[in-house]
């Protein structure tokens, strides 16, 4: 059997291990060898990407994203997109989400995986809508997760209204790295069975079962598997690429890799890797198995979260309140996977509970799930929760996304000759603050630029 990789080196190798951090400069000089490493894709944009090229790395991540494609023409670049809300932590009106696909395949994205925090698929529907009409293709993620209202059946289910939509493949996305190697294989078998489209299994080595869940993945008949460059994986990363494909190899499948230039790349990762060690950018903590995972589902970012929270507070000592806590508010939510936005939102609440008492203070984020805002819980939010947050006012049963004005045009408009492009634009809505100011930086750049070529003439 045929076993193809998916590279996460420059997503979420390194989002899930030095916060996204990684700048171009860093990459730019191996972008030629991973374009000959005979990947199926390489994972490059997406998820939090976006956010920390505008917040911490001063880089136009459009900008960024053309020139992966430059170097890296003979392999499919591929991005993470969280639904209606992009790259962000709310829902965006439906002509921010068209152009968003729009421009992204148009800079250089071939394949789109998107996934929604609830598995809620109204609000996957235009963005699957306008990848395909682009034709780039369309991944659909199910969020992964376990609990009393996920069950096989339920997965099956979302995986084949996710063909009637239109994807071309599913992606098994088990963002804490809780599926066991027999879930895994369970849940490849019956989606293979009931649905004939290729399918993904992308994981993270948190707790030690990876490795294990692949192998099976693979057994089930698993078509594509995420897995990064040895000196970016483990930890709260994905398996090492070589281990897979060398393992894989053994088995008597077929693994078409090109061996010295995935050596090469990794040989370069490698300096990084130091470099990063040495600074504090990767945190030893960050490669280490925890079991914990297993019994409180909380993905790597989430706990990293979770400790910066009760650091400030002056607190760490109530981390283990806080784990406890944790799944009893995912119950009281109805049990959401623990996936962006939803692992950031029932952390806080967690902390909150802890440190002021249960639900005396309740976020924002909190109230707008209880209202409807992010979709249909997968099941039933406490009573008790919902008439302290509503009183008598209805939660919204529809698409929230049909409530919302258009924006685009408005924004653009606003902008003026800020916004050189619609990419910055787009920028702009999703990162108001962040692109405010990475686009004054680079006006005074310029200017200063023109200042200095005027002055030499």
């Amino acid at each position: 059997m045929k076993v193809q990789f998916t590279e996460t080196v420059l997503r979420d190798a390194n989002q899930s291990l030095i916060a996204t951090r990684m700048p171009f400069a860093v990459f730019e000089p191996v972008l030629e060898q991973l374009n000959k490493a005979g990947y199926y894709s390489l994972e490059c944009w997406g998820g939090a990407t976006f956010d920390s090229c505008l917040r911490y790395l001063n880089e136009d991540p459009w900008e960024r994203l053309r020139r992966i494609k430059e170097k890296c023409p003979d392999t499919k670049l591929q991005m993470l997109l969280r639904g209606q809300n992009l790259l962000g932590y709310k829902h965006y009106p439906d002509d921010v989400v068209r152009m968003f696909v729009r421009r992204s395949v148009a800079n250089g994205i071939d394949i789109i995986r998107i996934f929604d925090a609830l598995n809620d698929l109204r609000n996957l529907r235009v963005a699957v809508e306008e990848t395909l009409k682009c034709g780039a293709i369309a991944s659909g993620a199910i969020s992964y997760t376990t609990s009393p209202v996920h069950t096989l059946k339920k997965y099956v289910e979302i995986c084949a209204e996710m063909k009637t939509m239109g994807f071309e493949t599913i992606c098994i996305k088990d963002m804490a790295g809780v599926m066991s190697p027999s879930e895994c294989y369970d849940l490849v078998s019956a989606i293979k069975d009931a649905v004939d489209i290729p399918v993904v299994v992308h994981t993270h080595c948190t707790t030690g079962l990876a490795y294990m869940t692949l192998l099976k993945a693979v057994e089930a008949g698993a078509d594509v598997i995420d897995t990064a460059l040895s000196s970016f994986s483990g930890g709260t990363s994905q398996p090492a690429t070589e281990t897979l494909a060398y393992a894989l190899r053994q088995l008597g499948h077929t693994v078409e890799l090109n061996d010295a230039a995935v050596k090469s790349c990794n040989d370069h990762f490698k300096k990084y890797q130091a470099e990063c060690l040495a600074s504090g950018l990767l945190n030893p903590v960050s490669m280490r198995t925890d079991t914990d995972a297993l019994n409180y589902k909380i993905p790597g970012g989430m706990l990293s979260n979770l400790i910066a929270q009760l650091k400030q507070a002056n607190a760490l000592d109530r981390l283990n309140e806080v784990l406890e806590e944790t799944p009893r508010v995912r119950e009281d939510m109805g049990y959401p996977p623990l996936v962006t936005p939803m692992s950031q939102m029932v952390g806080v609440q967690a902390v909150s509970n802890v440190l002021q008492g249960r639900y005396k203070n309740i976020s924002k984020e909190i109230k707008a799930y209880i209202r409807g805002e992010y979709g249909k819980a997968p099941g039933e939010i406490d009573p008790a929760l919902v008439k302290q947050v509503l009183g008598d006012e209805q939660p919204i049963t529809g698409r929230f996304a049909d409530t919302l004005a258009p924006q685009f045009e408005q924004t653009k408009k606003e902008l003026g000759a800020r916004a050189k492009n619609d990419e910055d634009v787009l920028s702009y809505i999703a990162f108001p603050q962040q692109a405010e100011k990475f686009l004054k930086d680079r006006k005074a750049e310029r200017e200063k630029v023109v200042k200095y070529t005027i002055e030499e003439a």
